[in-house]
């Protein structure tokens, strides 16, 4: 029963409106629970959420651009989202918010690290269970791929990433969030076929988001130490 109808006000509503009211308070506690699910599932690095991204003028982060992605709609349009910066401005904590407000609106969403994500390919390769791996990748709504080309890939990482990648390429939406500007990749990858292919897949209709200005982390730190030497 609704928390604002009890007792005598129960009594005087319809059985119509009771039922209604039961099968309301019963469809709000099963999205809850699938909204945990998601949550839980996602292992976002980091609990952000697009309400407490901060728009600090040195970020160069435009708001109208991150609240128009969250509405979801570029998830709709199997669009992508690329956040480029240096270490500690934000990419991450952007990454899981944007992953957040997918799973809030309804869509399935993974987080993960590209070396782990890399990793657990490998694996599977070697186990048996490499093409249910890519179809779980596959089924995702929203999968985040942070650290994206930390390290240059070797060809066996390059053919893994084609293969998500070429899964999800119109059909899904992926997020990159590197260190390394857009314009570096076809390097960094090596073998120009592969590069060629995997950038058309991941840049190909993708929203671009370069942050700007120092390190979040190295601020955060600094501020901490200012507060326990009390300055």
């Amino acid at each position: 029963m609704s928390r604002s109808v009890r007792g005598s006000d129960a009594a005087d509503l319809s059985f119509e409106d009771r039922l209604g009211l039961l099968i309301d308070a019963e469809w709000e506690v099963r999205e809850s629970r699938r909204l945990t699910n998601r949550l839980r599932q996602a292992r976002m690095r980091y609990p952000a959420s697009i309400e407490d991204i901060e728009y600090a003028s040195e970020r160069r982060l435009d708001k109208k651009v991150v609240l128009a992605l969250g509405t979801c709609e570029w998830i709709r349009e199997h669009q992508n989202v690329i956040i480029t910066g240096a270490a500690g401005t934000g990419k991450s904590c952007l990454a899981c918010a944007f992953v957040e407000r997918a799973c809030r609106s309804g869509h399935t969403a993974a987080y993960v690290r590209s070396a782990r994500l890399l990793h657990d390919l490998a694996v599977a390769r070697g186990d048996g269970s490499y093409r249910r791996l890519l179809v779980k990748l596959a089924k995702l709504d929203v999968l985040a791929i942070d650290d994206w080309l930390l390290t240059p890939p070797t060809d066996a990482e390059r053919r893994d990433l084609l293969e998500v990648l070429e899964d999800r390429s119109e059909q899904r939406s992926t997020i990159i969030a590197t260190q390394l500007p857009v314009k570096s990749w076809h390097e960094v990858i090596g073998e120009a076929t592969m590069s060629d292919a995997i950038c058309e897949r991941t840049v190909h209709a993708a929203h671009r988001i370069t942050l700007k200005g120092p390190s979040i982390r190295g601020n955060k730190a600094a501020k901490a130490g200012r507060l326990r030497s009390g300055e």
